[in-house]
């Protein structure tokens, strides 16, 4: 949120970070020694702490698990969304209303009681409000990451956009980074990549796909409708490609390398792009450690075919699977490569004594740095 706060260009400054994560707090405190940090639950803080605080807009991400499809989806009787219930109930008594208010969460939240108590709370305290389904693919940036956002303004301030009832699944003011056709065509594909990140998946750049039914299985479990969806994706030249994000020199690639027990069990399902694709699903707090469902490996052979791979592959013995797979020189994309493609500048980094488990646990509960900035700026505007 910091991050997208300096992009967005808003002169404003951070008077207070909340957050119970020591870990989070300290790649926080890392990357921004001089703001005040309250290491506690929300509702640690009493009402008096928040008005001395004097704050004029309110950036948060409340815990998502009570609201994701693999979650409890217990929803307001889940107990880690008390902080956010507590802000509810706290807001309309503060001595001054922020000004601005912009929250995130997963898909699903905009169904959730949650969302309705929220949605209450800011017609009583007489905000405009407009709602959102975004993914950084809608900025030409090649990773699904399907989010849940809204931003409030208080009343008279009005937005510079026309507001809508509906969930917005684009953003309202189309700029060069991608022409309104090539979005048209892409939220094509979209809803399917964001929502089934752990679906069956194939080669970007497979080659093309031959006649035949869209049920019909190529290689590696892949239907031609899925290697035409990855296809289409690939074929946009909107879309930045992965090699854009990779670090140049990696001096140490084998922190990174899939266990050979991951390899022969996982095979069939990896989400594999090359360097020169244009697309990558969701990575998750699990990335790193599980493999399921949890965001996409890097097969960084680039003169190498998944079809020649994958060519009855089932067949084979388990060495001759492991020859056949090393072939692709696969590997996890690192920290840094994540961090990337959420939108991190350079200069963001890691304490040294922060575990590469760590690492990838904080970034795949983190958000996109680019959207939450062009967020901010229309909240603002």
């Amino acid at each position: 949120m910091h991050y997208a706060l300096t992009e967005s260009c808003i002169a404003a400054e951070v008077v207070a970070a909340v957050d119970i994560n020591t870990v989070a707090n300290e790649v926080y405190k890392h990357n921004f020694p001089n703001t005040c940090i309250y290491p506690k639950i929300i509702e640690g803080m009493t009402m008096d702490e928040f008005n001395k605080l004097d704050f004029d807009m309110i950036l948060m991400s409340p815990p998502c698990q009570p609201f994701t499809r693999l979650g409890t989806q217990k929803d307001v009787l889940d107990s880690r969304i008390k902080s956010f219930l507590y802000i509810l109930d706290l807001l309309p008594s503060l001595t001054k209303l922020p000004k601005y208010i912009l929250l995130e969460n997963v898909k699903g939240f905009e169904t959730s009681v949650a969302r309705n108590k929220l949605i209450q709370t800011l017609e009583n305290c007489r905000y405009s409000y407009q709602e959102f389904l975004l993914s950084p693919t809608l900025l030409g940036i090649p990773n699904s990451r399907l989010r849940y956002f809204l931003i409030a303004k208080l009343q008279p301030g009005t937005f510079c956009i026309q507001t809508s009832n509906e969930v917005l699944k684009q953003f309202p003011d189309l700029d060069d980074s991608m022409e309104a056709s090539d979005i048209s065509s892409f939220s094509q594909t979209l809803s399917a990549d964001d929502n089934n990140m752990e679906g069956i998946t194939a080669d970007c750049c497979a080659n093309e796909v031959k006649n035949g039914r869209d049920e019909t299985v190529l290689y590696k479990l892949e239907k031609i409708r899925h290697v035409k969806q990855k296809q289409s994706q690939d074929n946009n030249s909107s879309m930045q490609m992965i090699q854009d994000f990779l670090e140049e020199e990696l001096q140490d690639p084998s922190p990174y390398f899939i266990s050979t027990k991951s390899l022969l069990r996982y095979a069939l399902i990896l989400d594999i792009v090359g360097q020169t694709c244009r697309r990558s699903v969701c990575f998750t707090k699990g990335y790193g450690s599980y493999v399921e469902g949890t965001g996409s490996v890097l097969k960084t052979a680039s003169d190498v075919e998944l079809a020649s791979v994958f060519q009855s592959f089932e067949t084979l013995s388990e060495d001759e699977k492991l020859t056949q797979l090393a072939k692709l020189k696969l590997r996890y994309f690192t920290p840094r490569e994540v961090a990337n493609l959420h939108g991190f500048p350079p200069e963001f980094s890691f304490p040294e004594k922060i575990s590469l488990k760590q690492r990838y646990r904080l970034l795949g509960n983190s958000l996109n740095i680019h959207v939450v900035a062009k967020l901010i700026k229309l909240m603002v505007e």
